[in-house]
C-alpha cells in the first residue's frame, strides 16, 4: 500500500504520482515516537496535483510542532475535476524529482485531508463492503487492521462483477 504521510516530503510525493496512477492515498501519522503509524484519512491524486502548483506553501523540514500552514489553500483552490494544465504538472513533478533543493522541502497535508474518510476492517464482510460502496459512489476504500494501522486500499475494480466472481471461485475451490 502507498501511504502518504500528514509531513510529506515533495521530491517522495513527486516520484509517487509519477511512477503510479492511483486516484486516492491514505494518509497516515505517528501519534507519538515509538508507536505505530495510523490512518488519518485521505486525499485525491487530483488534489495532491493541485496543491504541488503552490510552492509557497512549501516548507523546510521542522519538528512537528512548528511546522504549520500559515497560508493554507482554499478548499475551491484545489478541488478540480481534471487538471487544468498536465503539460505544467509533467514539468513540474521532473522538476521536483530532480532538483535537489526539493529533497529539503516538505508539506503539511493536515489541512487537506478528508478526516472523515470511510475504513473498513481487515476481517470486514465483503458483501457489506459492495454495499458501501454502491450506496456512498466511493472510488476506493481504506482496509485497516485492529490497531488502525492501514493494510491495504479496496477498489472499485476490486469490486467488479467478473474479476471478484473469479476470485471467489478459486479461493473457494478444494485444494
Amino acid at each position: 500500500v502507498r501511504v502518504l504521510h500528514l509531513k510529506e516530503n515533495i521530491a517522495s510525493l513527486a516520484r509517487l504520482l509519477a511512477s503510479t496512477s492511483h486516484g486516492g492515498f491514505p494518509v497516515v501519522c505517528r501519534p507519538k515516537p515509538d508507536h505505530a503509524e495510523v490512518f488519518q484519512g485521505t486525499i485525491k491524486r487530483l488534489e495532491l496535483c493541485m496543491l504541488l502548483e503552490n510552492e509557497h506553501i512549501f516548507e523546510p523540514q521542522t519538528n512537528d510542532e512548528t511546522f504549520s500552514s500559515s497560508h493554507p489553500l482554499s478548499y475551491e483552490k484545489i478541488t478540480v475535476e481534471k487538471l487544468p494544465n498536465l503539460s505544467r504538472l509533467t514539468v513540474l513533478l521532473n522538476r521536483y524529482t530532480t532538483d535537489p533543493r526539493y529533497q529539503q522541502l516538505f508539506i503539511n497535508l493536515d489541512p487537506y485531508i478528508n478526516k472523515s474518510a470511510m475504513s473498513v476492517q481487515a476481517h470486514f464482510s465483503l458483501q457489506r463492503t459492495y454495499i458501501i460502496f454502491r450506496t456512498l459512489g466511493l472510488r476506493h476504500l481504506t482496509v485497516v487492521d485492529r490497531q488502525n494501522r492501514v493494510v491495504g486500499v479496496i477498489t472499485r475494480k476490486d469490486l467488479m462483477p467478473f474479476p471478484l466472481e473469479e476470485r471467489l471461485r478459486l479461493q473457494l475451490a478444494p485444494r
